[in-house]
């Protein structure tokens, strides 16, 4: 069986105007994806260079297959229907390595065609190293490394304006693109750049911000062997992820017209802001998420696609997200809804099996971010409170009992709770408290809430009733009348 190359696999290549640090599996699954797409429907003609931010050896170089890979897309279409499409992305021209290869890196500054930065270099990547220099051959931090490629074009094009770039973190921290900007500039001064230098980056570079939403699965291990038997060729860097991706750039206008968005329309968003958006889908795709877990585990379920195709437990987590999330967020209505619709489809989607202990993790944290804004504006907006987000509540408290049907199962957060919960719990058995008591325990706790939720009308005793119903007639039970 042949191994991927464009000698045997010939196609169209195109000239090398972007430049991506980062050779993982989300790039490549997401905006290398796009740009193929682009790349075949429109005139955009955009090659991507990758760089491979830090000095390892694993993957090997995705140059060994002449930057040729296979996507597998996979999941729920809008009609809810099964789909999986294979796709050979020819977007990637070549890979460089920083740290063995570093003059081809900082000639990628004098390609005048050059246009975009794209980057994922994990969450850590936009950071600051303090004993990054100029002259290190590479400078440690990817911000650092990105500021000597800045001075390098800058220096090679005099400072022409025409010659900035369009900067796209695609890093999961809040406003990564103001983030990366402020580093750059922090390198800049530090190195004592010319004042040029620092008037350029401001007046002929974007920095924009981005939310990015897909769910990669990566390098298919266990089916590696039927799906390059159906593809007729071996691909060491296959690339699965699912059907469903949103890509929302805080930038200018123009964006869209440059990556000639406007000939063919991808699920990519330019906005003014890209606040809406996290909130929305930390509210209603991780809120659901949260809601879910703790209700659908006591259940006796175990994966998010189980707990979907379970007619109670799926009404739960839609009345939940329709009735209870959606009325208090700021964004139309329609919108809120279409992505809604999104979020329920990719939570059934058959090729993935996403365990809900593995989302269980911390989940006293993730209740605080994704779903007591909710809850808490529900009851300010309406008087009263949401019966499924503080039923959510209750079942979050009786999740950290850490048994089912008799059975342990390992509960995840930070020591603080464990403990807490093991005290809380273990008086309760003992009848030293009662179960108002210690919802209000843990309601009080104004280092974790923020807050002291013991305040909140009627909640201690809304979260004790439902606690009260899960622990005497079991989950399945207690949440019927909320389905």
């Amino acid at each position: 069986m042949k191994t991927l190359n464009r000698r045997d696999f010939p196609g169209a290549q195109y000239p090398e105007r972007i430049i991506q640090f980062g050779e993982g599996n989300f790039l490549r699954a997401f905006v290398d994806w796009q740009i193929d797409l682009l790349n075949e429907h429109t005139d955009l003609n955009s090659g991507v260079v990758v760089v491979r931010p830090i000095e390892t050896s694993f993957p090997p170089s995705l140059s060994t297959q002449d930057g040729l890979y296979t996507t597998i897309i996979r999941g729920l279409n809008e009609k809810g229907e099964a789909v999986s499409d294979a796709r050979l992305i020819r977007s990637v021209n070549r890979e460089i390595s920083v740290y063995s290869e570093y003059d081809e890196f900082l000639k990628l500054a004098h390609n005048p065609e050059m246009r975009f930065v794209f980057s994922n270099t994990t969450e850590a990547g936009i950071s600051y190293h303090a004993g990054d220099k100029f002259d290190d051959a590479p400078a440690v931090s990817y911000p650092a490394k990105l500021t000597r490629l800045l001075f390098e074009r800058f220096s090679h094009f005099n400072g022409a304006l025409d010659k900035g770039w369009i900067i796209i973190p695609c890093e999961l921290i809040d406003y990564n693109g103001d983030a990366l900007r402020e580093l750059v500039l922090r390198y800049a001064q530090e190195w004592a750049l010319p004042e040029a230098f620092i008037q350029w980056l401001d007046q002929a570079n974007s920095f924009c911000s981005t939310l990015v939403d897909r769910i990669v699965t990566g390098y298919p291990r266990d089916e590696v062997a039927k799906l390059e038997e159906e593809l007729g060729y071996h691909d060491g860097f296959l690339d699965t992820a699912e059907h469903f991706y949103l890509f929302v750039i805080q930038g200018p206008k123009s964006l869209a017209t440059e990556l000639r968005l406007d000939k063919y329309p991808l699920n990519v968003l330019i906005v003014d802001d890209i606040k809406p958006y996290k909130e929305r889908k930390v509210a209603i795709l991780n809120g659901a998420h949260t809601a879910l877990v703790p209700v659908a585990f006591q259940a006796g379920l175990d994966t998010v696609g189980e707990a979907m195709n379970d007619a109670e437990i799926c009404a739960f987590v839609e009345k939940a997200i329709y009735e209870e999330i959606i009325p208090v967020l700021d964004l139309p209505r329609d919108e809120l809804e279409s992505f809604a619709s999104a979020v329920t489809g990719r939570f059934r989607n058959p090729y993935i099996k996403h365990q809900l202990l593995s989302i269980a993790l911390n989940g006293m944290t993730k209740f605080r971010t994704r779903i007591l804004p909710q809850l808490l504006a529900g009851q300010k907006a309406n008087g009263t409170l949401p019966a499924r987000l503080t039923f959510a509540l209750a079942a979050l408290i009786a999740f950290y009992r850490g048994e089912r049907n008799g059975e342990t199962y390992p509960v995840q957060d930070d020591a603080h709770w464990l403990e807490r919960y093991q005290q809380l719990w273990s008086q309760h058995r003992d009848r030293v408290i009662g179960t108002q008591e210690l919802v209000a325990i843990v309601l009080a706790e104004k280092d974790h809430w923020e807050q002291d939720l013991t305040q909140v009308p009627g909640l201690v005793e809304q979260v004790a009733n439902d606690l009260d119903a899960i622990l005497e007639k079991g989950m399945r039970e207690a949440v019927r009348p909320l389905c």
